[in-house]
């Protein structure tokens, strides 16, 4: 014991103040990986990894084994460099991220004060009504990224959005009520738009496995994009709102305009970038009763 107190002792009368910042610039970096990862089937697979790498370094290290440590030390550069390519998808989301930071603000942003509040009113007030009603909804609010590509695969509408305008596309059986909607300010541009469906596996690890294709597409295109997604349940006319791959489920009218105001305005006088205004705790999806 006395032994290891000194080296303890040892190692701190090293330390300095840059090997402090040394250790704390590798302690934010795997904290930032682990933080981008979380709630992704991206932890499953960093999970197994580092699983099997403790396994082979426990083996080869207790039991002498020529051919296998052999075979561990040569095959290890193919492991790594196969890292990019299973994390793939999750490099990129968070590279995206990273550009978007310190952008111009968004489109919300752009639109006088009187024309944003009614606009997060509308699509409040119309998906409080369609959750009444128990009629599945998707509403897209653009913001920093350009949806053209999802806006050219519906219809194009370019039309003052309305919470009439919104219940009428979302009846059931009308010609536009499959897809989702996408809004630019205070205009809803197109309807019928197909979205992409979540890569991530988040939902088909959560209780409610069956959910639809609205709340996958929700959760994938706020994984494509910087977009805020707005999901009514079609089964249960539960309210869920998905933003930068996390997504909130069950909120009411209340808490939906308050999260859409404080996502999609920034306060008074700041331009504070979007990486600063991520709003998504680490909650996992709850049951939609």
């Amino acid at each position: 014991m006395a032994e290891f107190l000194n080296n303890i002792l040892f190692i701190f009368q090293r330390l300095s103040w840059l090997s402090a910042i040394d250790i704390l610039l590798v302690t934010l970096i795997f904290y930032g990986l682990l933080y981008w990862l979380r709630g992704t089937q991206a932890m499953v697979l960093l999970r197994g990894v580092i699983l099997i790498v403790v396994a082979l370094v426990l083996i080869t290290s207790l039991v002498n084994l020529p051919a296998f440590s052999w075979l561990v030390q040569n095959s290890l550069p193919a492991l790594l460099l196969s890292v990019p390519v299973v994390f793939a998808p999750e490099i990129r989301r968070a590279l995206e991220r990273i550009g978007r930071a310190g952008n111009l603000p968004s489109v919300f942003n752009k639109t006088t004060h009187p024309e944003f509040e009614r606009t997060i009113q509308t699509v409040v007030t119309a998906a409080a009504r369609l959750s009444a009603r128990q009629h599945g909804a998707l509403i897209i609010l653009q913001r920093l990224d350009n949806l053209d590509e999802y806006i050219q695969s519906g219809v194009r509408m370019d039309a003052a959005v309305t919470p009439e305008l919104l219940l009428q596309i979302f009846y059931p059986n009308t010609p536009l009520h499959d897809g989702a909607v996408i809004l630019a300010g205070s205009s809803l541009v197109a309807a019928a738009c197909v979205m992409p469906l979540s890569s991530s596996g988040i939902l088909n690890r959560s209780p409610e496995r069956q959910m639809g294709l609205r709340h996958r597409a929700a959760l994938g295109i706020s994984e494509e994009s910087d977009a805020i997604a707005v999901v009514v349940s079609e089964e249960t006319g539960a309210i869920s709102i998905a933003q930068a791959g996390r997504m909130i489920r069950r909120v009411d009218s209340e808490r939906l305009g308050n999260m859409l105001m404080a996502i999609l305005r920034p306060a008074a006088g700041e331009h504070t970038p979007v990486w600063l205004r991520r709003f998504m705790p680490s909650n996992s999806p709850r049951k939609d009763g």
